[in-house]
């Protein structure tokens, strides 16, 4: 599960962002997780729980905003939500498309006392 390993790396931001800014507690961790990321939204807020334990970041909601799959259809030539990596075009029934968004995962923002 490397959900857990992504959770732990959020937790280390947390605490690196602390060094620097002095706060005392994270209320709220906003994190964009998009639909092509393969990051398992549950798992993710799951392994956050558990290794936040102990840290400034325990107690803390992991305010998850999930962007869908956008790709570009070279057959048909047209901008496209996708759900899955494998899915055809709803337009045109084509497989031949490039990925232009949905595969991000990054902390947007803390909110911190």
């Amino acid at each position: 599960m490397h959900e857990l390993s992504l959770a732990q790396s959020i937790v280390d931001l947390v605490e690196e962002q602390r060094a620097s800014a002095a706060f005392a507690r994270v209320r709220t961790i906003r994190v964009i997780v998009g639909q092509l990321s393969s990051v398992d939204p549950r798992a993710l807020e799951f392994g956050f729980e558990v290794v936040a334990r102990g840290t400034v970041a325990e107690g803390a909601t992991l305010a998850i905003d999930r962007p869908p799959g956008r790709a570009f259809c070279t057959d048909c030539e047209q901008p496209v939500e996708i759900a899955t990596h494998g899915d055809a075009c709803p337009i045109c029934a084509g497989h031949r498309w490039k990925v232009v968004g949905g595969q991000e995962l990054r902390v947007v923002d803390l909110e911190v006392e």
